[in-house]
């Protein structure tokens, strides 16, 4: 039989930064208000394009596996924000790491990276691929109406990626559950796409809709349910989870998640302070996160959960390989940028105008 074992992780975020005191100076708001609603205090904003975020957390996920692009057997690439929607950003990010494979895009939003993995998981154990890579990257910033408090405050750019490979070592990915709730699917949106009128500006204005309450209630759900699924799938109890990596939407969604599922508070790893929702790449940033800060120890069972505009859900359980640090380094790193997070985002700034 085989596993599905991560052995090689990256990640990539842009180096300018939107602290909220930045916001705070455009809009009616302060690091008062936002930190103890989200647990935000800064995010980043992409001078690039997505697939070049993508691209360097990648590397980075090759070389800390050891492996070459040239021996994917597939790249899986979860997004809601690609460069172009054809040809799909995998494609480019292929052609930037040199590999020769199936290389497609996902668009499951926050829980891509997720669903990226169960698909991948897939494909390894039924013997089709032996190493796929799986990229979550979001450049959100692009569909950000900075005159609207509740969504400018939440999201940032970034890119993580981790490459999966076929082991005849117990262990891996043990398990995971994918679900989409259809009913919820008008409380969180960004209307891009052919349904707009290229013909009329007003039509342009694709700003991300967002019904915050009802969105928190129905994440709950989603996530405590397919995280309770997938343990009893593996045979597994809340008390055998070591370590949660749940998707960094909102700080008191983690902590009101892991109280629900009777799962210490101390067990959940938070990272959304210093970049705020990044949609699909929340969870391969936070794995790396969590492994340069020895969060991440071998053997561990780790439960990982997401919840995103569909309103798609999906929960994965992994029993962690022995090795934890990189087997090589890669110097990949985004081109230099001479502007400030609140340059970056001048231009949207003044054309979305005065808060409403």
């Amino acid at each position: 039989m085989q596993y599905a074992t991560i052995t090689g992780w990256g990640k990539c975020v842009p180096p300018a930064t939107l602290s909220n005191d930045d916001l705070a100076t455009f809009m009616e708001t302060s690091d008062e208000w936002i930190k103890p609603r989200t647990g935000i205090s800064r995010r980043h904003i992409s001078h690039v394009a997505t697939s070049e975020m993508a691209s360097v957390a990648a590397k980075h996920a090759l070389a800390a596996a050891g492996i070459d692009g040239s021996e994917l057997d597939m790249i899986i690439l979860a997004t809601a924000s690609p460069d172009t929607l054809i040809p799909n950003i995998a494609s480019t990010v292929q052609a930037n790491i040199g590999a020769h494979c199936a290389a497609f895009d996902i668009n499951a939003a926050c829980s891509g990276f997720l669903y990226g993995m169960g698909l991948a998981t897939a494909q390894i154990k039924s013997g089709q691929c032996k190493k796929v890579l799986v990229v979550g990257a979001e450049r959100l910033s692009f569909y950000i109406d900075w005159s609207r408090r509740e969504t400018a405050v939440l999201f940032g750019d970034g890119a993580g990626a981790v490459v999966l490979e076929a082991s005849d070592v117990a262990g891996g990915v043990l398990g995971y559950e994918m679900s989409n709730d259809p009913a919820g699917r008008e409380i969180l949106k960004a209307s891009f796409g052919t349904s707009m009128d290229r013909y009329d500006a007003e039509s342009l204005h694709f700003y991300i809709q967002f019904d915050g309450k009802e969105i928190f209630k129905r994440a709950i759900h989603g996530m405590s349910s397919l995280s309770s699924k997938v343990l009893e799938k593996c045979g597994l109890d809340k008390d055998d989870v070591d370590l949660v990596i749940p998707h960094q939407a909102n700080e008191r969604i983690i902590d009101t998640l892991v109280h629900k599922m009777k799962i210490p508070a101390e067990k959940a790893f938070v990272n959304i302070e210093e970049y705020g929702n990044t949609s699909a790449a929340t969870i391969p940033i936070a794995i790396c996160d969590a492994l340069a800060k020895g969060v991440i120890q071998p053997g561990q069972h780790i439960l990982s959960c997401a919840f995103g505009a569909g309103l798609t859900s999906a929960a994965l359980l992994v029993k962690w390989g022995d090795r934890v640090t990189p087997l090589a380094t890669s110097d990949a790193a985004l081109p230099p940028c001479d502007e400030t997070g609140l340059q970056l985002i001048e231009k949207a700034v003044k054309f979305f105008g005065p808060q409403r």
